[in-house]
């Protein structure tokens, strides 16, 4: 069976925003600049630190990420948010914290009408986060 993962680009702050996730989330990265890979022959020089591939892994979150090389603009957009499922409020309340460090919070986190508990932010790499915790039916 198939399985999605986001992979989220950046101009230039990708090993940044990739180590800034796993001081939030945990788990293993391994990254590959334009310089180590295979490609840097035939990559501009100014290009080789940047990030051709990276991977954040750890228990049900695998995010992949990398620089833009292509001299596309980034443009972040607003149609794609990253929606992590918790299993505790206080998981919720925890990796809130820690990822709404430097950014903007856009819903605070509190007990919502459909029975969660829920909170939305913007990171300081303009990824959109929010985070949500299904409390048990009563």
């Amino acid at each position: 069976m198939a399985t999605l993962n986001p992979y989220l680009s950046f101009d230039g702050r990708c090993e940044e925003a990739l180590r800034f996730y796993k001081d939030c989330l945990g788990g293993e990265l391994k990254i590959m600049t334009v310089g180590e890979s295979p490609m840097a022959a035939s990559m501009p020089k100014e290009t080789h630190a940047n990030v051709m591939h990276a991977l954040l892994e750890t228990e049900g979150i695998r995010i992949m990420a990398s620089d833009m090389l292509d001299g596309t603009p980034l443009d972040r957009g607003n149609a794609t948010s990253l929606m992590l499922l918790c299993g505790s409020e206080e998981e919720v309340r925890a990796l809130f914290g820690k990822l709404s460090a430097g950014g903007i919070v856009n819903a605070p986190v509190k007990a919502e009408f459909w029975g969660a508990i829920y909170g939305d932010l913007t990171d300081k790499f303009g990824v959109r986060w929010m985070l949500n915790y299904d409390k048990p039916k009563a």
